[in-house]
């Protein structure tokens, strides 16, 4: 008998992976099957005839599975027979279900009448044999062919799987033998599968599959043409897909792996959920189904597994895109590490969640609620004492922000410390690698205990082992851009064979997969640079000499935020929105843009110029303002809330709404801001490194009616944006360790310079250790700048406090995670982190002072360049150690004359090199504009019609002229069609020459 290549060929394997069976509708009905028989992973085969149209069940199963836990129920309810009282229950169970859903049924059964029914029984715990019986009598069952349909069409099924007798999971097999793909099967769930069908409603099925050989996708919730498939593969060489499998199926992982009984029951017990969501302001509620994806159970189980063999005292790095949903793994994690034990006790007292996004800790209890009470499990520590008494309360998890949290440990009380935590850090930056972490540590840990007879030695001997990550915590980082500090704290050391060390994280989801899956967006497909050209002019006339440096860097930030420079770029970015995105219906009509600016000043001009022209075009839109605190503008003080008219926490859903489409930002909402809706980003400020990639991935966010995302760029160019994103774009490693001796030498250099002596050192750490007053440090500390004022030469300065900073930096990092200590490098670090902000800085003469007074801007043109995909290098990327350098010289300012400044910055900048002209001046001047105004069709308008009106007929005209002027001028003519800014430029110019001479011409 040959191979069967077919869909039922597949459906057969799936079967009898799960049962022993092929489960072949005619032959393999084997509901009294015992569960001692079971075949395959503990399933057995249902048959299609059992199942009830009506009330979406499988009659035959859910009656076994009542009859075997309940009997007396079973026969009170009369399911073994039809009749009133059968289906009365039934109808219960049915309203039940379209209530709660599904999954709430199996976890919390129903009550009918008189019966408190158990529908489900869950995983047992370790050693509890009563327990593991119940959980043998479910009852979970494969059927094949399935007739769904309540009409006559006789529609059905690959494959739905039950649990007793409630389908949880439906099926589309694809075969790429038979060129058919996973996309077929989602295509079929969307154009054949009727979601009104009782089946498709949303909670009854966790989930339905589509898939192939190949490659898995689902839906939690079908919508027809607008469901949504996510992908559940295992990812291949850091994209999508899945790896070859040398004993079978690339996909078999679900029916092997994620469907077996206790993979499913864990599932069902710790994932699967039903989220209610409510708008503040319109007080709507909103349900989401949610199943985890496969990085996201493999990440948390993983995890765990790995916490249940070894305990506390391990620190794990979670490498995840940004936008992969690293808020539900969090939740999920933080949940299950309560109860996880190790030698049948519980490894963790309490878990801490470090995050800066607010938004986590509804996440969190809207995870947690599912499985217990709230109120007793999570709190939110805010302020002083609150952990401490969170802990006290018996609270289990426990949620902080960066900024508070080392403030927030350092108030736990001593009886505290010897407790064990679980650390979980959202969005892990190096912020957690310095004092944040000996914070950390020293409220944490036995360490922080101070002893009542403690000499100076063991003060500071405490104090080192306080900075250490603490051996009876396990953290667990989550990040999308891993620094080297990152790596080197949490990340899986892995020596090489020449001494070596890389650091890389314990698990990864990288950007390459989320992109490659369709779970995020490129948001670099769609790249667009605008070039920025000006012309100074010199208004003085003396010819005075500057640095050139920062004479240039001064005369950019006078360009870029004059006011006809921010006036023409909001101009664009108006026009733009207008015509590329609403106009093209993006988001299905709901596309957001948002503006990045290079601070609050910049970011109120455009906010003003933005607002201004969308009155101009009388659009109905609007746009919003984002910036911290209050500042002076136009004399006066203002505020996001003064702004926008409403209140600074209301920004983000507001954004939602009509009318406003823009979002003008300083700084805030470009990191840990989720919205989909956004689909467009003008980028008017200098980006770089992990700050790009935060910027830009704001934009990644998926929607079912989202299919590209745009960035307009003024400031940055392809290569600065490609070198940020390189590292990121698959697995981040550290190439190697920081090397503790820079630290041995920076300190000979530092003690060689002879600005202090190590008795000074040890009397200054002793005075403060001890709690002297600041009046006995003072003096020590300025003995010591008087040394270094005297003894060394601004380069000698330059050099020592280079240097001083770098000692400090880097002992602050590798205090946590170095295996031994050294009491002279925590005693200079104390001394230094007080010596270093009294050294005043060389004087430094600011030679380009006074040139905007010299200058004044001619003209300002910007030119959209090609549209380009940013391709990223598709290999890991290795990241240096962290810097340990310091030290310098001061640089020598380069001098030149400020009519020699303009001439280069003008060439840099300049206008286009016409070939003649004279010639082509004329034609915009003089011949251009006599053509256009001599046009019937813009002459009428300017007699009969407004401005506005008049305006298109003007520049339908003058496409027509310009169109007539190719023959003869090429050159102005390619410009005028190439050269964005130029046709806007030279529209602005005919119109006004035109214009203005038919308002002189009327009567």
């Amino acid at each position: 008998m040959t191979t069967d290549t077919s869909e039922r060929g597949l459906e057969r394997l799936i079967c009898t992976a799960l049962t022993g069976h092929p489960c072949d509708p005619p032959e393999a009905y084997t509901a009294g099957l015992a569960p001692a028989s079971y075949g395959g992973v503990g399933w057995i085969c249902g048959n299609s005839h059992d199942y009830d149209r009506e009330y979406c069940l499988d009659l035959a199963q859910l009656a076994a599975f009542v009859n075997a836990t309940r009997p007396g129920a079973a026969e009170s309810l009369s399911l073994n027979e039809d009749g009133p009282t059968r289906r009365k229950f039934l109808a219960r169970l049915q309203g039940e279900i379209t209530k709660r859903g599904t999954i709430e049924v199996l976890r919390h059964g129903i009550r009918h009448g008189a019966h408190d029914l158990d529908l489900f029984h869950g995983t047992p715990s370790p050693g509890n044999e009563k327990a593991g019986v119940r959980f043998d009598l479910n009852r979970f069952t494969v059927t094949r062919q399935l007739r769904y349909s309540r009409d006559e069409t006789q529609l059905a099924l690959d494959m739905v799987l039950f649990i007793n007798g409630l389908p949880v999971f439906t099926f589309e097999l694809k075969n790429n033998l038979t060129k058919q793909t996973v996309a077929d099967a989602v295509w079929q769930y969307k154009k054949d599968r009727n979601p009104r069908e009782k089946l498709f409603e949303f909670g009854r099925c966790l989930a339905h599959f589509a898939l192939d050989e190949s490659e898995i996708r689902f839906c939690t919730h079908l919508k027809g043409k607008a469901s949504w498939f996510l992908p559940f593969n295992r990812g291949w060489n850091d994209g999508a897909g899945n790896p070859p499998n040398p004993h079978g199926c690339k996909t078999d992982y679900l029916w092997r792996e994620v469907l077996t009984r206790e993979s499913l029951t864990d599932i069902i017990e710790n994932y699967a959920q039903v989220v209610e969501s409510k708008d503040d302001r319109t007080g709507r509620k909103k349900r989401t189904q949610i199943w985890p994806r496969y990085h996201q159970l493999d990440v948390v189980r993983k995890l765990l597994a790995d916490v249940g063999r070894h305990g506390a005292g391990r620190r794990y790095l979670i490498q995840h895109s940004a936008g992969s949903g690293k808020s539900n793994s969090i939740a999920w994690l933080a949940h299950q590490l309560i109860g996880r034990a190790k030698d049948d006790a519980t490894v963790f007292d309490s878990i801490i969640v470090v995050t800066d996004r607010i938004l986590l800790d509804r996440q969190i209890r809207d995870t947690i609620k599912q499985y217990a009470q709230v109120g007793a499990t999570v709190g939110h520590a805010e302020r002083s004492g609150d952990l401490r008494r969170f802990i006290e309360q018996g609270k289990k998890i426990i949620i902080s922000t960066v900024q508070k949290f080392p403030f927030i440990l350092s108030e736990i009380g001593s009886e505290h410390r010897g407790r064990t935590f679980a650390i979980i850090i959202d969005e892990a930056h190096s912020s957690q690698g310095g004092r944040a972490s000996a914070a950390m540590a020293q409220a944490l840990s036995e360490a922080g205990e101070v002893g009542e007879e403690e000499t100076f030695e063991d003060q500071i001997n405490r104090l080192m082992e306080s900075r250490k990550l603490l051996p009876n915590a396990g953290y667990f980082a989550f990040t999308a851009t891993p620094k080297n500090k990152t790596l080197e704290i949490f990340g899986a050391p892995a020596p090489r064979a020449d001494g070596t060390v890389q650091h890389h994280a314990f698990h990864t989801y990288t950007m390459k997969q989320a992109i490659q899956e369709g779970f995020v967006l490129d948001v670099l497909a769609h790249y667009t640079p605008v070039a920025s050209y000006y012309k100074l002019a010199k208004t003085v006339a003396e010819d005075p000499e500057f640095d050139v440096k920062k004479a240039r860097k001064k005369l950019r930030r006078f360009v870029e935020g004059h006011d006809h420079a921010i006036r023409l770029k909001a101009e664009i970015m108006v026009d733009h929105f207008h015509e590329q995105v609403l106009a093209q219906g993006k988001i299905g009509g709901q596309a957001r843009a948002m503006v990045v600016t290079n601070g609050i000043e910049r970011a109120i001009q455009y906010y003003h110029a933005i607002g201004d022209y969308l009155k101009e075009r009388k659009s109905r839109i609007e746009a919003l303002v984002a910036f911290s605190g209050e500042n002076e503008y136009g004399g006066t003080k203002v505020s996001e809330a003064s702004l926008n008219g409403f209140p600074s926490g209301q920004i983000a859903a507001k954004f939602k709404e009509e009318p406003y489409r823009f979002l003008v930002c300083a700084d805030k909402f470009q990191t840990g801001y989720d919205e989909p809706l956004l689909h467009t980003m003008y980028v008017d400020k200098t980006l770089s490194g992990i700050k790009a990639v935060q910027t830009l991935s704001r934009l990644n966010r998926a929607h079912p009616k989202k299919h590209d995302v745009f960035v307009l760029d003024f400031l940055n160019d392809a290569d600065t944006i490609r070198e940020a994103f390189a590292p990121f774009y698959r697995a981040t490693i550290l190439a190697d360790e920081t090397d503790p001796n820079k630290l041995h030498d920076l300190q000979a250099d530092l003690d060689g310079a002879q600005i202090y002596s190590p008795e000074q050192v040890d009397d200054f750490v002793r005075l403060y250790l001890g709690g002297a007053d600041r009046e006995r440090l003072d003096p020590i500390l300025d003995a010591c700048v008087a040394v270094y004022l005297s003894q060394l030469d601004e380069d000698g300065q330059v050099d020592f406090k280079g240097k001083a900073k770098a000692f400090a930096r880097t002992y602050a990092f590798l205090s946590s995670v170095l295996p031994y200590t050294n009491a002279g490098w925590e005693k200079r670090s104390i001394f230094l982190n007080f010596l270093v902000p009294k050294l005043p800085a060389p004087q430094e003469e600011d030679l380009s002072k006074g040139i905007l007074d010299a200058i004044d801007m001619d003209s300002y043109r910007v030119e959209k360049r090609a549209m380009q995909k940013i391709i990223l290098p598709d290999d890991d990327a290795e990241i240096g150690p962290v810097p340990t350098a310091g030290g310098g010289r001061r640089a020598e300012p380069e001098l030149d004359r400020l009519s020699n400044i303009i001439k280069v910055f003008n060439e840099h900048f300049g206008d286009i090199p016409w070939q003649d002209a004279d010639r082509v001046r004329q034609l915009i001047t003089e011949t251009i504009p006599a053509r256009v105004a001599a046009d019937t069709a813009y002459r009428n308008a300017q007699r009969h019609s407004d401005k506005q009106n008049a305006r298109i007929e003007h520049d339908k005209a003058l496409l027509r002229v310009m169109t007539a002027v190719m023959k003869d001028d090429t050159e102005l003519f390619k410009q005028f069609m190439d050269n964005e800014g130029f046709k806007r430029w030279m529209a602005e110019t005919v119109f006004g020459l035109t214009y203005v001479a038919s308002e002189a011409q009327a009567p």
